[in-house]
């Protein structure tokens, strides 16, 4: 029974590796969510004990504590952890019935509080159900099964988006289908954005505006104009991973700082100007960096 247990690990330790060296370009890919970073995403409001439950394999998709001794499969990456998985496996192997894991409940997916090494024995074996004792954590949103944080975020990101777009009817009143982000929490930072517009135009007005004047009002007067400075500049091409929503949002925020501390007569046009050469200098300077290394060599190889 233990060469059994000991070919098991085996077999899963080297899965492991091999999830490690297909994404040996992207390793992040290949770690396991850990709750935290998940929490600190979606905010959960409360918890709530729910009890007995059997949960779905393909569900549980993190850890609590242990996410480093596994990958985003739940094979394991250490051997210092080869001992007490190959215990949980001979109990498995001699049907000993073990006691239910314990996870957390969030979006519909599940994060291992206690019981790692068992949902990893059971990955490995095919299991597709396993006994669990569940904690839920209160949140709006429901995931579907995924592997990455990033997959993750994407999820979150296109939820929010969802939720803004029908509760602001901002496209409707826009026409404007593509305020994108790549980091979540960002659609509430523009709905704060449009709320501060609203109560600046309410200052001067007898009747206040309706919200969906508001949102017109900010697109056509705040954002649009920062977008067409952004196009105009050129300097998206500094800013490839990010979208010309989140560089509005950038460029805001540095703007109302620096308006802050020396007055109105800061210019956008400027702003941008001034964000953009600072953006150019470590790509400058890589590029000389690159000259000086092409020159040295051309010049060693006459020499000799």
């Amino acid at each position: 029974m233990l060469q059994e247990a000991e070919n098991d690990f085996i077999r899963a330790r080297n899965k492991a590796l091999f999830n490690e060296i297909q994404h040996f370009l992207n390793p992040e890919e290949a770690k396991m969510i850990s709750l935290k970073a998940v929490k600190k995403l979606l905010k959960p409001e409360s918890e709530t004990y729910v009890g007995m439950q059997v949960v779905p394999i393909s569900k549980i998709i993190g850890s609590e504590g242990r996410y480093k001794d596994f990958d985003n499969q739940f094979f394991p990456k250490k051997s210092i952890i080869k001992e007490r998985w190959e215990h949980v496996d001979e109990a498995i192997i001699n049907d000993i019935v073990l006691p239910p894991i314990k996870v957390y409940e969030l979006g519909g997916l599940y994060f291992v509080r206690d019981g790692n090494h068992r949902v990893s024995v059971a990955k490995a074996k095919g299991v597709e159900f396993i006994d669990a004792e569940v904690i839920s954590l209160q949140t709006e949103i429901r995931l579907s099964p995924v592997r990455t944080l990033q997959g993750m975020i994407k999820q979150i990101i296109n939820y929010e988006k969802r939720n803004f777009y029908m509760e602001t009817s901002f496209g409707d009143i826009t026409d404007y289908w593509c305020l994108d982000f790549t980091t979540a929490g960002q659609y509430e930072v523009i709905y704060q954005h449009i709320l501060t517009h609203k109560y600046f135009i309410n200052m001067n007005k007898t009747e206040e505006i309706s919200m969906e004047e508001a949102i017109k009002s900010w697109f056509d007067t705040v954002y649009m104009p920062v977008v067409y400075a952004i196009e105009k500049s050129r300097i998206m091409k500094y800013f490839k991973k990010n979208t010309i929503s989140e560089l509005y949002v950038f460029i805001i925020n540095f703007f109302d700082d620096l308006k802050k501390k020396f007055g109105d007569e800061i210019q956008l046009d400027e702003i941008i100007y001034g964000i953009k050469e600072e953006r150019k200098a470590p790509i400058l300077k890589k590029m000389r960096n690159i000259l000086k290394k092409m020159k040295f060599k051309l010049t060693s190889a006459r020499k000799n």
